[in-house]
């Protein structure tokens, strides 16, 4: 099969590296790609979002299968505009893609269906939502409706923390994202991820992971996109992840089904845990980033097996084989990430690094400039390891960190310390 995968981030990169090792592709091409991406596959230079320049790049390549990488594409139709070409695809229509890229429609969803959730109020006035939050009080969540790459969530302490996130919301700190805000409840408890492929009826399960959030050790600071990853995650429980196939992903995927916009892809449920019990924080419609990264090199070539299935809605049939391992993604991000830092400093030492099964480094933001690897983003490297125990994963994913030679980098310490 020619194969392409749109993205260009850690989580294309890990998709890629797991592609790559299947027999049935024969030629891999990934829209934008990255330097990392690059040494494996080809790299297009087009925007994944421009459906006509991705229907240009599958013609001319004779593309087989189009796997959709992050959710702005899934948001902007791409995935319906493959389809209606005939293309095999991986990803959601933009209609079901609604559970991502509006927070607001997800509760909805969540009403109709009885799943498990945060109580919410939703505003499209900054002075409602104020009033609504001073008559709630702190802890309390405040969420900007639309796609905020990752961000745009404000787990409020205090009140003051709550208002002033509603003024940087609604003052356009996260642009037509921020045209609503969700509020929820705050909840407590211990944060997972789930991943579920559906392919409009059944479900699969592949994989549990924990994501860290916090840009300082301890989960301290700003929340980021993500500092690090490990799976399985033991507080997902066979117990628990069944609780939240029957009460929250089913109901869901009937939900949609019923209102005639069936969701295929991977549904990202990210959940609380407490008292044995998850109840649903949001849904991804796309592999997480960095959990992906995890979950890739616990499945390697599998991957485009269970992802094909679910495409041409065979998931009935399928099933994930897992090792009894476990896998630690540890971010390196530029030194002032979340915040401003500085694009284009050089990264050494990665060629002395081993590259198997049980080690890989995957490439987030960077480039080649005059043949020398350069950061080009906030977070620049997944630096991914396996083990027949969290602890030697971790070990070897630190190990590796050792052997980089960036500066300007930056990461936690303590990827994992939740299940250690």
């Amino acid at each position: 099969m020619n194969i392409l995968i749109l993205g260009g981030g850690g989580r294309e990169h890990a998709l890629a590296w797991a592609v790559k090792q299947n027999p049935k592709c024969d030629r891999l091409i990934v829209a934008p790609g990255n330097a990392g991406i690059g040494a494996i596959a080809e790299c297009a230079a087009i925007d994944p979002c421009n459906a006509a320049a991705v229907l240009a790049c599958v013609e001319e390549n004779a593309i087989d299968f189009v796997i959709v990488g992050p959710e702005a594409p899934l948001a902007a139709g791409v995935a319906d505009a493959l389809r209606d070409a005939g293309i095999l695809t991986f990803g959601p229509s933009a209609a079901a893609a609604r559970l991502e890229a509006s927070k607001a429609f997800t509760k909805e969803i969540c009403d109709a269906c009885g799943a498990p959730t945060a109580a919410y109020a939703r505003f499209t006035d900054a002075q409602a939502a104020k009033d609504y939050v001073r008559a709630q009080g702190a802890p309390i969540v405040v969420k900007a409706d639309g796609l905020a790459a990752g961000k745009g969530v404000i787990v409020a302490m205090t009140l003051d923390e709550a208002l002033s996130g509603i003024d940087e919301i609604f003052g356009g700190a996260f642009g037509a994202a921020g045209a609503e805000v969700v509020i929820e409840e705050f909840m407590a408890g211990e944060e997972a991820s789930f991943f579920i492929l559906s392919d409009g009826s059944d479900v699969l399960s592949v994989g549990t992971a924990q994501d860290h959030k916090r840009v300082g050790d301890g989960d301290t600071g700003p929340n980021t996109g993500g500092m690090g990853a490990y799976s399985p995650a033991p507080v997902l429980t066979d117990a628990i992840q069944a609780q939240v196939l029957d009460e929250i992903v089913r109901p869901t995927i009937a939900e949609m089904a019923r209102r005639g916009t069936p969701f295929q892809g991977v549904l990202y449920a990210g959940l609380m845990i407490e008292n044995g019990r998850a109840r649903l924080v949001e849904y991804n419609v796309r592999f997480g980033d960095p959990e992906c990264q995890v979950l890739m090199l616990r499945l390697g070539a599998q991957a485009l097996d269970l992802l094909i299935a679910c495409a041409e809605g065979r998931l009935g049939e399928a099933r994930a084989q897992w090792a009894d391992d476990h896998a630690l993604t540890v971010v390196m991000a530029a030194q002032g990430y979340p915040g401003a830092y500085a694009k284009g400093t050089l990264i050494q030492g990665l060629d002395a690094l081993p590259e198997d099964s049980s080690h890989m480094v995957f490439h987030a933001g960077t480039a080649l400039r005059n043949d020398q690897l350069v950061a080009t983003g906030g977070r620049v490297l997944n630096v991914t390891a396996r083990g027949a125990t969290l602890r030697e994963a971790q070990e070897r994913a630190y190990a590796m960190v050792q052997g980089i030679d960036w500066p300007e980098g930056f990461c936690r310490s303590d990827i994992g310390w939740r299940a250690l």
